[in-house]
């Protein structure tokens, strides 16, 4: 009887595989890029119409080439006295809480309303936007870097 030939096995790992670095703070902050488009004054009869409403969009742009876990929290309000003073308050119409995700460098558009009771000037820079790599194994996602304020002109007419 003749014994079966014995053959080693060769295991190969290429030598250079790369190991996806796990992204910084920094990085995971500008995950998302939002910008807020809205008339810079808006003329409205406060004696017709007691509310005021003001389409505006919030524009999303996925900078990362990831699939992003993206939640926009509207019901954040300046809680400083001194913001509350200079911009006055409005409300966000309609739902106040999206989750949505975007594919690598996609860009999405949210339709909002904003109501607002008198003249004045406001911010409409409240919505907290958060981020999170849809791989990534976190309970929570990283709030995203804030733009400069975006005021907007409610006159009476």
């Amino acid at each position: 009887q003749e014994l079966p030939e014995t053959v080693l096995l060769k295991f190969f790992r290429p030598e250079n595989t790369p190991v996806p670095p796990r992204p910084t703070p920094e990085q995971l902050s500008n995950l998302i890029k939002t910008s807020l488009h809205y008339p810079e004054s808006f003329n409205h009869s406060f004696h017709q119409k007691s509310l005021c409403l003001v389409p505006v969009t919030l524009l999303l742009s996925n900078c990362s080439q990831a699939v992003v876990d993206v939640m926009i929290d509207l019901r954040h309000k300046p809680t400083s006295s001194e913001a509350l003073e200079i911009h006055g308050s409005f409300t966000w119409l309609g739902q106040t809480q999206y989750k949505l995700q975007l594919k690598g460098q996609e860009v999405y558009s949210l339709q909002l309303k904003a109501c607002f009771v008198h003249t004045g000037v406001y911010n409409l820079g409240t919505p907290r936007v958060f981020a999170k790599l849809v791989d990534q194994v976190t309970l929570f996602e990283t709030s995203q870097q804030n733009s400069m304020p975006a005021l907007i002109i409610i006159n009476n007419i």
